[in-house]
């Protein structure tokens, strides 16, 4: 729906071009040359002031984006004055006239109330100042008046009052797709949480009793399990970052499946292709130690009572575009039925959770075609990949979605 309003607001502004832009930029127009018609370059210069304009726009509107976004704006008004506001202040002028910053405040009160758009004179005592007229254009989203765009001329103007009102409307979609982008944020780390809070209490017991039992017979190897069990804990609880890479999250599996190790002893077994070359990429953190975990649970605890040793294997390969993740293990496996009323969050047995929130995440942040693909039957163990695209926009390991 984000890319369905992103592109109409897009088709609204060539027509704020041909309507506004025509006027005052025919005669610059006809002197490029053959490059097109005035009609043409109006568009084409009214979209690349959009686009310059929107990026600051994306992270809401605070004083630093309005005084970003703000020339911008104006010059796709072509007016010789433009602020921004809050519910409060102007958050920043941009042109002559700024003198009038109390009296446009004043005259906010019933736009910002009612949320519709009005036009005022304004009284001023310089005598050169060309500011004698302001439209007002309340920004909206989701029906709630965040401030307000004022475009300010020397005089009345029944076509500035239309284009004002356009770039309002584009300008409120684009703080719209800035609370879209704030509340998939808040989402993703409310998810990691969740995992982090379905890091298993016994695992934890667990890892720390196998530590206590090498403490007498073997210092050394419990002196390494501990280095092991803290730079799991330390990777799993960091504070920073909704990505990071294949490498750094293959590395925290490996401490991970140590401790395992340590506890079980020959009753598992790792196997582990991993092709450099998928290293670097990023992919959502804590996105592939939750399907470990569970083929840890399913493969190994959930065969106790069946003969021999437990394999899991790890592949990561290298298919052009993409990095092919795979997970599989020879335990006891799960009914399909349950498997899927588990990734539609109708029910969470141990380690469903964790299913059911990385397939969400993968979703969230590369599309429905790249959740995980699960083949599993009772008795038949269970196989989970994972296609993680080399290059996604907004994907990136230093930080969070490309506002960071």
């Amino acid at each position: 729906m984000s890319g369905f309003i992103a592109g109409l607001c897009v088709a609204i502004l060539p027509l704020l071009a041909a309507g506004f832009w025509l006027g005052r930029r025919t005669v610059r127009s006809q002197n490029m040359g053959g490059l097109g018609t005035p009609v043409e370059h109006a568009t084409f210069e009214t979209l690349h002031t959009a686009s310059l304009a929107a990026p600051p726009l994306r992270a809401g509107l605070t004083e630093e984006t309005a005084r970003k976004s703000a020339r911008r704006l104006r010059s796709l008004l072509g007016t010789d004055a433009l602020c921004l506001t809050d519910q409060k202040d102007v958050l920043v002028w941009d042109g002559v006239g700024g003198h009038h910053r109390t009296e446009i405040m004043e005259l906010l009160a019933g736009p910002l109330e009612s949320g519709r758009g009005e036009a005022f004179p304004l009284t001023c005592d310089t005598p050169d100042c060309p500011v004698r007229w302001a439209v007002v254009a309340p920004l909206t989203v989701d029906d709630r008046v965040h401030g307000a765009l004022v475009a300010c001329a020397p005089r009345e103007s029944a076509v500035l009052v239309r284009a004002a009102g356009e770039v309002a409307r584009w300008v409120s979609v684009q703080l719209e797709l800035a609370d879209l982008d704030q509340s998939r944020t808040r989402l993703i780390e409310a998810e990691i949480k969740a995992l982090r809070a379905q890091i298993s209490p016994h695992f934890i017991f667990n890892s720390l009793a196998v530590i206590a039992s090498f403490v007498r017979t073997d210092p050394e190897r419990a002196r390494e399990l501990l280095l092991e069990f803290a730079d799991f804990t330390r990777y799993s609880f960091r504070r920073h970052g909704d990505f990071t890479t294949l490498a750094d999250e293959l590395h925290a599996i490996d401490h991970y499946l140590a401790l395992v190790r340590a506890r079980f002893g020959d009753r598992l077994s790792v196997t582990l292709q991993i092709a450099p070359e998928v290293l670097p990429v990023a992919l959502p953190f804590l996105c592939l130690q939750p399907l470990v975990e569970n083929a840890v649970k399913h493969g190994l605890e959930g065969r106790s009572a069946l003969p021999g040793k437990s394999h899991i294997s790890i592949t990561a390969q290298d298919a052009g575009a993409e990095a092919l993740v795979v997970i599989e293990d020879d335990g006891a496996g799960m009914d399909p039925a349950l498997l899927r009323r588990i990734l539609a969050g109708e029910v969470s047995p141990s380690g469903g959770i964790g299913l059911s929130n990385v397939d969400d995440r993968l979703r969230q942040v590369y599309g429905d075609a790249y959740g995980l693909v699960i083949e599993t039957a009772p008795g038949a163990g269970m196989k989970i990949t994972a296609r993680l695209p080399k290059y996604q926009p907004g994907v990136h390991s230093a930080g969070r979605l490309t506002r960071e």
